[in-house]
């Protein structure tokens, strides 16, 4: 685990933002966050720190290493080091679901594993498989200093959930940055508005969700049934999207500029569509690092296909090691495929928004769920869940709180770019401006008195990427 929500958010940012401002050069400020990230993950799991060690240093190593001429030397060690980097990832994370299945498959008693998932490790495995192989291409020059490539990888705001960060983007900011007062500003309100998304809406929907989820089948209808995918609906986004404007919002704190990871994914009206908005950072790291080298769209049909569902499934298994995820990859894969073959463009836009928000759900629906079965039975009850008798519906109303009503609406709302418009029209004269910035900056302390008292209470889940 790292800090407890209220130990992070009371003592640990702030003495780092304080220390980090007192301190006169960049140079010690990087030694600063860097021994500030370390901290952060050791908080838990310290052993694990030493594993985030040994990736950063190998990741250097082979950076160094291919500042090299000779180009068929920087093909064998960029090989190496993709190799050496998704072996750190099989080991920790999906070697028991090898042994598990091999044993299944071979009707034999298997010994596990068993070996605790370091937080984080899909997002800074990827992380530094970018900077190697940006390196290899030469899009990049190598790194000549360690600290810098430590600062990349280990940096606290986005290294256990994103988004996943290129080296490119931030090379010159680790070198040469500054923060004013408005930046910081800005940077303080993006964080408290992913805080509140995590703290007032999702873990909301999630008390939902985890309840329904956890019900016998049996109980189940198509109300609670669709009460449950929708809350799980909420919750990941809020959840995912929220750890994310907390990431970008501290990183403009201290002076760095991360690319946006989510924009408004639930408007799509295609499969694709949502994909362009959904977890940018991961689809684009998919796209260039996986799709592009595996041929893209150049060889033929066919072989696009068969690279989109590669993509789609490596998607999938991303997430964890799990069959589930990996059924939800590939769904979403095919849907892919299917828009291709019949454009849904020529559908009406309401009817090509609900088409692709059903594909969505359901699939988050398997994303969810703990087996294949249970992913499947609540797939059946969500469209054949005819039984309204007095048990199952007791479970639906007890569900049907006033707080989980008002936070859906407001959920509804937040997935929509209202906000965002109507923060744009405030902001088009510089009248409007004086009089809507005070309201903004009202706005952003009532939210995070709510998020303190809520967290307070002990309310707070963990965020569901942390576990990625």
């Amino acid at each position: 685990m790292v800090f407890s929500s209220m130990t992070f958010l009371c003592v640990f940012l702030p003495v780092v933002f304080i220390l980090y401002y007192v301190i006169p050069s960049l140079h010690m400020k990087n030694g600063l966050l860097i021994l500030a990230s370390l901290l952060f993950y050791a908080y838990g799991e310290p052993k694990y720190v030493l594993l985030m060690l040994i990736s950063i240093v190998m990741n250097y190593t082979f950076g160094r290493l291919l500042d090299s001429e000779n180009e068929r030397l920087r093909g064998r060690i960029v090989s190496l080091a993709v190799c050496a980097n998704l072996s750190l990832l099989i080991v920790f994370k999906y070697l028991d679901m090898v042994l598990k299945t091999a044993g299944q498959i071979s009707h034999r008693e298997i010994p596990m594993a068993n070996l605790a998932l370091p937080i984080g490790i899909s997002f800074f495995t990827f992380q530094a498989l970018s900077y190697v192989i940006d390196v290899y291409r030469r899009e990049v020059e190598t790194e000549k200093n360690l600290f810098h490539v430590m600062l990349y990888i280990s940096f606290f705001p986005q290294l256990i959930a994103g988004p996943i960060v290129k080296y490119h983007d931030i090379q010159e900011q680790i070198s040469s940055r500054r923060a004013g007062i408005e930046e910081i500003a800005s940077g303080m309100r993006r964080f408290i508005l992913g805080l509140a998304k995590k703290v007032l809406v999702s873990n909301v929907m999630a008390v939902t969700a985890d309840a329904l989820f956890a019900a016998p089948v049996s109980e189940l209808n198509l109300l609670s049934a669709w009460t449950a995918a929708l809350a799980y609906l909420f919750q990941i986004y809020f959840d995912f999207s929220g750890y994310s404007d907390m990431a970008i919002g501290m990183g403009r704190i201290f002076g760095f500029t991360f690319q946006e990871n989510f924009r408004y994914p639930y408007i799509a009206q295609s499969v694709q569509e949502f994909w362009r908005r959904w977890h940018i950072s991961l689809s684009t790291w998919f796209k260039e690092y996986l799709y592009i080298p595996l041929g893209g769209n150049r060889k033929g049909k066919a072989r696009t296909c068969v690279n989109k569902l590669i993509v789609f499934a490596s998607t999938g298994l991303w997430h964890g090691a799990n069959w589930t995820f990996l059924i939800w990859g590939l769904w979403h894969g095919m849907f892919l495929l299917l828009e291709e073959v019949i454009s849904v463009k020529k559908l009406p836009g309401l009817l090509r928004h609900v088409y692709t928000m059903l594909v969505v759900c359901v699939g988050f629906v398997m994303f969810r769920a703990d087996t294949f079965t249970q992913g499947i039975r609540m797939a059946g009850k969500m469209f054949g869940g005819w039984s309204f008798g007095k048990v199952q519906m007791n479970l639906v109303l007890q569900q049907m709180s006033p707080l989980f009503i008002l936070t859906a609406v407001i959920a509804v709302i937040a997935c929509t770019p209202v906000l965002k418009r109507a923060e744009s029209w405030s902001g088009k004269t510089q009248a409007r401006r004086r009089m809507m910035e005070p309201l903004g900056y009202l706005a952003s302390f009532c939210l995070l008195i709510l998020c303190v008292l809520s967290l307070s209470s002990g309310t707070y889940n963990p965020f569901i990427y942390f576990r990625f």
